[in-house]
């Protein structure tokens, strides 16, 4: 170790201290693993700026002077949109990585181990000590070695992710715990050095896009700056885990250092630079159609993107990845960006766990997760139906959105039977109703029914199973599609947006219900239209009445 290094460490060790804890029996580690989770020895100070990011940054700053894009929001709003993302609607995110070895609460756990609190329930902190032990003698780097990722088959992956129906798929490149999945050029801390061995993102790469799905990629690294609490006795306070954990800053020892949404200290340059440099390199080595940002760009959900500290960095990516993707064959590429971090026109606006309760334009995307309690691979993982994803994404398509939908694989690279099972009836249900999803476009109006959804950060757990009420309208062409988010007990349903005064409408030429021969009939007057169904579902799931209209192609909302 270098004597800076060492003067570093003591320095934080004797300005904060020490904390003392009973010690708990370690689970065995073999001095193999031990071994294999100790990073290479490097000439280079793991406190210190990487040696190849100032030579990035520089041709960073070369692509982006070359436009056609400027780091600037008035160049960045002339941006548009594909048009392959607003037809695909569904994509698959993939939450994969280290953090799957412990497969406790979330995917949360490499930071909570750290934390003596309760999250959700959980108290990581205790659980990890009596399992793995003190945090001083087994840390989360320790977990490397056990992820092994010795059944992952990139190839059924992509074949099951199509047989869902899934136009795109998004695996995690980097979670917070700052252990890409790909061969980074910033840190030996890697899924390719490390752990599988393997570019897992190369390899999913090759799959996803062999089965002619489109292909992206989340960063979440922004938050790696504030992610790890420390003492000055557990692993990650010492200054050579830095390429891993971050480095070891003052404000991390707090007392109050896990409050990150009271008190987020902005992320210096190093960080900054280190952070445009893995994000552009993602888009040389990957060349992704769309790049996921989470929160930690913006330091919280009232930070307006004028005022984010952050926002000049997201300029030269953002102008970097839309000037590079200008160039190749395919469309240009796509930002997915949470709360107020970018202006509307210049990326895709993101909602997690949650959804709009009206038609927004422009488009946009939610992203939820099959499991209700964790984004990683989880035991006793909190199970949705396929039913309420799919009135998910019809509620979502119909309010001029598109749905991003999770799965948390195990660490040996296995997906739980239980997805598969979920993605494969949502599969099932696209083949037979995807017309009604796939290159659609919302109509005047989303649709109608009792039932409400909520709004907000996370907020999909208020939400409230959708009734035979609750119908949703996408448009293609001369089609109206009228989409039953349930069956009703009798088979005949009532759709009171369409009554024969509404001029938007004009004449309806016929119905036919998707998946089922049966003759459908049905009258219209000035309650409605009501429609006579067949005596069985055609389906398991959302039901959808198929109108043919003559005349010009139904209205849509108009788009300011």
């Amino acid at each position: 170790m270098a004597d800076s290094m060492i003067k570093q460490r003591l320095s934080v060790f004797a300005v904060l201290g020490g904390l003392a804890f009973a010690p708990l029996a370690p689970m065995p580690v073999s001095a193999q693993e031990r071994k294999s989770a100790e990073e290479p020895l490097s000439v280079d100070d793991p406190m210190a700026p990487h040696p190849r990011v100032a030579a990035a940054i520089d041709r960073i700053d070369r692509v982006i002077q070359e436009g056609p894009f400027d780091p600037t929001w008035t160049s960045l709003e002339n941006y548009e949109i594909p048009k392959w993302y607003k037809d695909a609607k569904f994509g698959i995110f993939i939450h994969w990585g280290v953090y799957s070895v412990p497969a406790f609460g979330s995917e949360w756990y490499p930071r909570q181990m750290y934390i003596d609190t309760e999250r959700r329930g959980d108290n990581f902190f205790t659980h990890h000590a009596k399992t793995y032990g003190p945090q001083s003698d087994f840390g989360y780097k320790d977990f490397i070695p056990r992820f092994r990722a010795e059944a992952f088959d990139p190839a059924q992956w992509a074949d099951l992710f199509k047989r869902a129906g899934a136009r795109y798929v998004v695996p995690v490149a980097e979670h917070h715990d700052g252990f890409p999945m790909y061969d980074c050029s910033f840190t030996s801390w890697n899924a390719k050095e490390m752990g599988p061995k393997r570019d897992i993102i190369a390899e999913l790469q090759t799959a996803v896009r062999d089965r002619g799905m489109k292909f992206g990629l989340s960063s979440h690294r922004a938050f790696n700056w504030k992610y790890f609490v420390r003492r000055p006795e557990f692993d990650n306070a010492d200054p050579k885990y830095a390429r891993l954990y971050g480095r070891p800053m003052p404000f991390l020892f707090k007392e109050d250092a896990a409050d990150y949404k009271s008190r987020f200290e902005p992320q210096d340059k190093q960080f900054k630079d280190d952070w445009l440099a893995r994000t552009c390199e993602l888009v040389d080595k990957y060349d992704p159609d769309l790049i996921w940002f989470d929160f930690g760009i913006t330091a919280g959900q009232d930070t307006e993107y004028t005022d984010n500290h952050f926002s000049p960095y997201l300029q030269r990516f953002a102008s970097y990845y839309y000037n590079v993707s200008s160039q190749r064959k395919r469309p240009l590429g796509i930002i997915n960006y949470k709360w107020k971090a970018f202006p509307e026109g210049a990326a895709v606006l993101d909602l997690e766990r949650s959804k709009m309760d009206a038609i927004r334009t422009p488009f946009w995307q939610t992203d939820t997760a099959i499991s209700s309690s964790s984004w990683g691979y989880t035991e006793n993982q909190k199970y949705k139906s396929a039913g309420r994803l799919v009135d998910d994404l019809v509620d979502v398509v119909a309010k001029n959105g598109c749905l991003l939908l999770n799965v948390g694989p195990r660490a040996d690279g296995t997906i739980p039977d239980q997805d598969r099972e979920i993605l494969l009836s949502i599969g099932e249900w696209l083949d037979v109703n995807g017309e009604a999803i796939y290159e659609t476009s919302h109509w005047k109006t989303y649709g109608e029914g009792p039932t409400k959804t909520t709004t907000g950060h996370l907020a999909e757990h208020k939400d409230q199973p959708f009734t035979a009420q609750d119908i949703r309208f996408t448009t293609k062409g001369n089609f109206l599609y009228a989409i039953l988010l349930d069956w009703p007990k009798t088979p005949r349903v009532t759709i009171n947006t369409l009554t024969d005064s509404d001029q938007d409408i004009g004449i309806i030429e016929s119905i036919e219900m998707l998946g089922t021969d049966a003759d459908i009939r049905w009258t219209r007057d000035k309650r409605g239209l009501h429609v006579s169904l067949p005596s069985q579902p055609p389906c398991e799931h959302a039901y959808v009445l198929k109108l043919r209209l003559s005349g010009s192609p139904p209205s849509q909302a108009e788009t300011p």
